[in-house]
């Protein structure tokens, strides 16, 4: 099974961007998996910033993007997007998605399964 992230770019701050992750693969059943955004910026350690239940209906926002961004998931599609809105520069870092089956939380060490991630840049 494999989590691929994209949707990454430079954007203006005050801008937007949405990111996808899309899993693929046999073995892995998508809605038992808590799907969580983590970032990590430069010099920075990774951090957890939204985390989407299994079902799709328990979202949670670390207090840093709550208002900003919105997670979201269509299990039909096993794709999460995370929506980023009014973008600063201290949102620049590597976003990634992970998954995780028996937590829903903000830990890393608490998830799987990784994607890639996607390399987001806010600047003038």
């Amino acid at each position: 099974v494999q989590l691929q992230a994209s949707g990454g770019g430079l954007v203006q701050p005050g801008g937007s961007l949405r990111l996808s992750c899309v899993a693929t693969g046999s073995g892995f059943t998508f809605d038992d998996y808590a799907i969580g955004w983590f970032r990590q910026g430069p010099g920075k350690e990774r951090e957890g910033i939204a985390v989407i239940s299994p079902s799709g209906n328990i979202p949670l926002y670390v207090d840093s993007v709550k208002g900003r961004f919105t997670i979201s998931r269509d299990n039909a599609k096993n794709t999460v997007w995370l929506q980023m809105n009014s973008l600063k520069a201290e949102d620049t870092a590597v976003y990634y998605c992970a998954g995780a089956d028996s937590a829903f939380n903000f830990e890393v060490e608490d998830y799987d399964i990784w994607g890639q991630g996607t390399l987001v840049t806010v600047s003038s």
